[in-house]
């Protein structure tokens, strides 16, 4: 018999041998010398027993705006409701609703009636006070009169002054006049109406500045400035600026919240009151994460949070809620740079071993380089 195909047949053996039964050994050795660096990657990646694979999104903080946010209404900057002082019939036509009056304007004119009649029995009283007065203190100073006889004339004299004031003050009266510039809210008082004493002539409200009054929740209104401009969209789409001019110092017993208040400028009148107003003021800017909304979790205790991989391990991390957007929420409280677990963080728990894939963002969610709403651009590189 030939030796040379059994020796062949005994070296195609042991090749196979090393193939099937010692694969990880010959494998190992052919590392040593020609190991890719993918397979080195791999080698060092390998999974702990037990660990559970999870994917997550390197953020990194951003500066962001980060304004106050809030709803509310427009109130006109003053609003007065003009009522008679004394009683009688209006004798002016009158004025309709919407009428644009300056200050000083006519309103509501009464009938005078019977008041110039007292006005010159007043006026009349006085001159013979004045008469009787300056006799009295001729013959004071003769000696021909006592002192309390010229007091008692001095006396009358005073009285018939403030006589005379009191009928004019009455006659001034008949005429209800406009205290400032503004728009009348409603007819006034008709032609032939009997007005008593309190009852009403007009309204006058003053629409230019316009106040847009808004209520901020007590754990932001120490980010509230006075001064602080103040961008507001109203429930038609226009926009508008202005600052802040009131911070109350109390809060609503029943929501506990405060109540701002900016002005804006409305020459126009364009803006109208009462209307639903979308406001959102300066403030301090802040680091934030943009995210997911689908990564926040809570813990055991019930805390908001993400959950974020560090050294193969998973770590619960705490955040504050910013602001909510279609594509993601804005989440503060983070570290700069964190490996934010955006799938599978519900089946993990504090120090749970992980197996981390990193990727762009999550599964139906944009990336997150987008801005929020209202702020500029950021400066920083977008996170990856």
């Amino acid at each position: 018999m030939r030796p040379i195909p059994i020796i062949n047949a005994i070296l195609v053996l042991g090749v196979l041998y090393l193939l099937v039964f010692e694969r990880d050994r010959l494998m190992s050795f052919a590392g040593k010398s020609g190991a890719t660096p993918e397979a080195e990657i791999t080698a060092q990646a390998a999974p702990v027993e037990g660990a559970v694979p999870v994917q997550a999104v390197a953020s990194v903080a951003r500066a962001v705006d980060q304004g106050v946010l809030t709803r509310g209404q427009t109130k006109a900057a003053r609003r007065v409701e003009l009522r008679a002082e004394t009683s009688a019939r209006v004798i002016s036509e009158p004025l309709p609703q919407g009428h644009v009056v300056a200050q000083g304007d006519v309103l509501c004119a009464l009938d005078p009636g019977t008041r110039p009649a007292a006005l010159a029995e007043a006026q009349a009283r006085l001159i013979e006070a004045q008469l009787n007065a300056t006799a009295a203190q001729k013959l004071q100073a003769g000696g021909y009169r006592s002192d309390t006889s010229a007091a008692s004339a001095q006396s009358a004299l005073e009285a018939a002054t403030a006589g005379v004031r009191a009928a004019q003050t009455e006659l001034a009266r008949l005429k209800i006049t406009a205290p400032f510039d503004g728009i009348l809210e409603g007819d006034t008082a008709e032609l032939g109406s009997y007005i008593a004493s309190g009852g009403l002539c007009a309204t006058v409200i003053a629409l230019n500045p316009m106040k847009l009054v808004g209520y901020v929740p007590e754990t932001e209104i120490d980010r509230v400035k006075m001064g602080a401009q103040v961008g507001a969209r109203l429930a038609t789409g226009r926009e508008v600026l202005g600052r802040v001019s009131y911070v109350s110092q109390s809060a609503d017993p029943a929501t506990r919240t405060f109540t701002v208040e900016a002005e804006v400028a409305n020459g126009d009148f364009a803006i109208r009151e009462g209307q639903t107003v979308e406001m959102i003021i300066a403030a301090d800017g802040t680091k934030a994460h943009f995210l997911p909304a689908s990564a926040m979790t809570l813990n055991d205790a019930g805390q908001l949070g993400v959950r974020i991989a560090r050294d193969g391990v998973a770590h619960f991390a705490p955040v504050k809620f910013l602001r909510d957007t279609p594509e993601g929420v804005w989440l503060s409280g983070l570290p700069e740079s964190a490996d934010v677990i955006v799938v599978g963080q519900d089946y993990v728990t504090e120090g749970s071993p992980v197996v981390v894939t990193l990727v762009d963002h999550a599964p139906g969610d944009v990336a997150q380089d987008t801005p929020m709403p209202g702020t500029p651009a950021p400066d920083t590189a977008p996170a990856q």
